[in-house]
């Protein structure tokens, strides 16, 4: 990885998110930026961090969630951080899994309902 820090504004760019959504990472500590006077500087760190936070935002996770699991690779390492997602992401999939079946159900009722109306036209 390299050693190339990213100011504030090469962060947002890089992640499509706003200055406001980065810096309220920062301010829940999920990331800790290196400071030179009032500059930002990103490091590969803190690049990693953020794909993560996205990746787990995507998923469903709440910033809780990603923060406590961030921490536990901070305090326990690499293979506590893995077991700690492996159970993570079985929880996120039951519920996942859950919404879509609840979802599919709700298509297939306003198709039905759609059709009935259309019907009767």
């Amino acid at each position: 990885m390299s050693d190339e820090r990213l100011s504030f504004k090469a962060m947002c760019e890089k992640f499509g998110v706003t200055p406001r959504t980065l810096r309220y990472y920062e301010y829940i500590e999920l990331l800790q930026p290196e400071r030179e006077g009032r500059t930002r500087l990103y490091t590969p760190r803190e690049v990693a961090r953020m794909t993560l936070i996205l990746r787990g935002r995507r998923f469903g996770f709440s910033l809780e969630e990603i923060r406590q699991w961030l921490e536990i690779y901070e305090k326990h390492g690499t293979r506590a951080q893995m077991e700690a997602w492996i159970a993570a992401a079985d929880r996120q999939l039951a519920l996942l899994e859950e919404q879509h079946a609840q979802l599919a159900a709700n298509i297939d009722d306003l198709r039905k309902l759609r059709d009935d109306v259309a019907r009767k036209l």
